[in-house]
């Protein structure tokens, strides 16, 4: 019995083939996802304010506390693929021409406690994913504030005392590397998460298969994916620099976009499809 539960762990689950792009195709994504935005705006840009509406809450709620307002943020933008659900589902509707409508949307966060396979590769997996997430930006604030709280002179309170102290250090050797640090944690986040959440809602995979297609994806286009990941970063930034209100543009224009990306990288055809009813 360990002998064959070591090998089916050790054994690499049937993965979806992928594809190697050119280094432009994240512009193209974000062109295609501006044409979904378009198509249909009401929709989308209600995703992007109830986004900043969390957000606002987050900031409200930990003005004064930097690393309950760090952890509720991160835990926010980390989870943003698992948010974005509706969003994959609005621009697959589009994709066959069918409605993108606010039925559409209720279904695709209902469907979980209804839809076909309770196990291997049913609706809950994407839930699965979405908690996994949420552990790992748990994990970066408690190894942020560690960083912070050993090698920073003065303790850091507030989001002010994070600016003053940390990012307009004179010598600035602490918040190099704490961007390091965050850097090299959040390179495999964005590896296992790039693909696998549209993945999970348009194919009936497991997690697994999901995040090592991911991984798979990442391998094989390494310079695609790293202009896609700087222009995730650059457009959050951008979103974040204007009091939250550019997110309500900018981030159903990263859903849509990483719709796109999947459907271009990702060759899914093997797997059956989610909404199609198993075989007896």
């Amino acid at each position: 019995m360990p002998t064959c539960l070591s090998a089916c762990l050790l054994t690499p689950p049937p993965l979806a083939p992928v594809r190697a792009v050119a280094w432009s195709r994240p512009l193209a994504w974000l062109r295609r996802a501006v044409q979904d935005m378009a198509a249909s705006p009401l929709l989308s840009l209600a995703h992007g304010l109830v986004l900043i509406l969390i957000g606002a809450a987050i900031l409200t709620l930990g003005h004064n506390r930097f690393w309950l307002m760090a952890g509720a943020l991160s835990g926010f933008l980390v989870v943003g693929p698992v948010v974005a659900t509706s969003l994959y589902a609005i621009s697959r509707a589009l994709e066959r021409g069918e409605p993108a409508d606010l039925a559409l949307v209720g279904k695709t966060w209902t469907q979980w406690q209804n839809g076909h396979g309770a196990g291997q590769g049913g609706y809950w997996c994407l839930v699965r994913f979405g908690l996994l997430l949420a552990l790992a930006a748990t994990g970066w604030v408690l190894v942020s504030a560690s960083l912070i709280k050993i090698m920073s002179p003065i303790a850091i309170e507030t989001p002010a005392d994070f600016v003053r102290h940390v990012v307009l250090a004179p010598d600035g050797q602490l918040f190099a590397l704490w961007m390091a640090l965050g850097s090299f944690l959040a390179a495999p986040i964005f590896a296992s998460s790039v693909v696998a959440m549209p993945l999970m809602l348009d194919r009936r995979v497991t997690v697994r298969q999901a995040v090592l297609t991911s991984w798979s994806v990442v391998l094989a286009n390494p310079g695609p994916l790293a202009l896609w990941a700087a222009l995730i970063v650059l457009l959050t930034l951008l979103g974040l620099g204007t009091y939250l209100l550019g997110l309500v543009i900018v981030m159903p224009m990263l859903g849509h976009a990483s719709w796109h990306a999947y459907r271009d990288l990702v060759d899914a055809s093997v797997f059956p499809a989610r909404d199609a009813r198993p075989q007896a």
